[in-house]
């Protein structure tokens, strides 16, 4: 299963090509699966490309397993929930962790997510770099279009990486789904928190965090979910 079956990868124009291939990131013989979608690229290869140009900053992507995912467009919904969820994490973290919003993680060479909050060790504001699965206390997704592939390949990525601990909110539910114990194979605990319950993370568990505080309320008509 890729994440490719969930979303759309991020395709090249001939010029593109060109510029890729003049920045010596892919070889001439690569071009056809590069045109094709089958090239699968490193972080390095990914990051020289935001570099030079080809990739936007502006763009909404990711790199998983190699292949550049284009991201949905976030909507009101999906932009309220990771508000709320800021709102409560930051105050209660101050100096314990870091909480960063919709930045990377480095899982391997080859996978860089982008989760909605990451939760982070601390460390000085001289150390800069990447921060990779022993840097994590846990992440958040806020899910709505985007359910199937939080759930699915990039959930198991982020266990196979070793992230202890993995919420999904699900806005069309209202519900959270929490996921501990990460192996190989997936997470091996997962539970399920409804309007009027408390979460509190395993790395904080003095923590409680309200369900009822960060989902969104109810749809009217009119408002799209993303």
């Amino acid at each position: 299963m890729t994440t490719a079956q969930f979303s759309p990868l991020r395709s090249f124009s001939p010029e593109e090509l060109y510029a890729l291939l003049l920045a010596g990131i892919v070889a001439p013989e690569e071009r056809p699966d590069v045109l094709s979608g089958a090239r699968r690229f490193t972080v390095g290869e990914y990051l020289a490309m935001i570099e030079v140009g080809i990739l936007r900053k502006e763009e909404r992507l990711e790199l998983i397993e190699g292949e550049i995912i284009l991201m949905s467009p976030i909507g009101e919904y999906h932009e309220y929930g990771t508000d709320h969820l800021t709102m409560e994490l930051v105050p209660v973290l101050r100096d314990r962790a870091t909480v960063r919003i919709q930045g990377s993680i480095r899982l391997n060479d080859r996978s860089r997510p982008e989760p909605d909050v990451a939760v982070l060790r601390q460390r000085p504001a001289t150390e800069m770099g990447a921060y990779f699965p022993s840097d994590v206390y846990f992440l958040i997704e806020v899910a709505d279009s985007s359910l199937q592939r939080d759930t699915g390949p990039k959930l198991a990525m982020y266990a196979a990486a070793g992230i202890p601990e993995v919420w999904v909110a699900n806005l069309r539910a209202r519900e959270v789904m929490v996921f501990t114990s990460p192996a190989s194979s997936g997470y091996a605990t997962v539970r399920t928190y409804r309007a009027g319950d408390s979460i509190s993370p395993g790395d904080f568990p003095d923590i409680s965090l309200a369900v009822d505080d960060f989902m969104p309320p109810a749809p009217g008509p009119d408002v799209e979910i993303a």
